[in-house]
């Protein structure tokens, strides 16, 4: 079994196993971490100086995006990233997405609609600051917003953990030269038309979001790997 020295669990991380599932797909995207090695969970709980439970809970998470397999009494194993799992949270996503903005449209509440102006005033805000780190769970809140507005809060449940699993898969777009302001951009017609109450505007706006989104993640995970020098 190998295992790199150089992995480092990240200080922001909300929590241990969080904290693990991202050094991990750090390593993975750096190279650190190759695929068709198995890698000890006993030395990784070392490296990282935490105890085992959050090592295996973090390898579950990845392994549930796709991105190690779990081999019993022996380690993980790294896997590639691939481009058909980001198509098929994508799909799943638009199944429940675009449909929820249109109900949050016709039966949302004032206080409600309120709430989602407020919470893309927050994405701007971020975008005005040029704060990344403020931006992406203004993102997530607004669509959380979304989906609990329109009364269902299963679907909000399961947006949450597939947004996490994109995010264990590789970088958000911005990585791909897309702007915080694009993507802020995207959201307005979303929100605009859902104060209008109208819900075709709506669904559409939400449709062309997610589309852009998943276009831009699946084109750079199918994208060649770069020689590392």
């Amino acid at each position: 079994m190998l295992l790199v020295t150089t992995l480092r669990l990240p200080p922001e991380a909300p929590s241990l196993a969080d904290g693990v599932a991202q050094a991990v797909r750090d390593g993975v995207a750096s190279g650190q971490l190759v695929p068709d090695e198995t890698y000890s969970v006993y030395q990784l709980a070392e490296l990282l100086g935490v105890s085992r439970s959050p090592v295996r809970e973090g390898m579950l998470r990845l392994a549930e995006a796709g991105l190690v397999e779990i081999r019993r009494n022996r380690g993980f194993r790294v896997l590639p990233p691939r481009a058909h799992d980001v198509e098929e949270i994508v799909e799943i996503r638009l199944a429940l997405e675009p449909a929820a903005a249109a109900k949050a449209a016709l039966s949302g509440t004032p206080d409600q609609h309120a709430a989602l102006r407020q919470a893309l005033a927050a994405m701007a805000s971020a975008v005005a600051a040029g704060d990344e780190a403020a931006f992406w769970p203004a993102d997530r809140a607004l669509h959380d917003l979304l989906l609990r507005t329109a009364a269902n809060n299963r679907a909000a449940a399961i947006v949450a953990q597939l947004r996490s699993t994109t995010a264990l898969l590789g970088p958000p777009t911005t990585a791909s030269g897309r702007t915080l302001a694009e993507i802020h951009a995207e959201h307005e017609p979303v929100i605009t038309a859902v104060l209008r109450r109208d819900a075709p505007a709506a669904e559409s706006a939400m449709r062309a979001h997610l589309e852009a989104t998943g276009r831009l993640l699946i084109n750079r995970l199918a994208a060649p790997a770069t020689p590392r020098p």
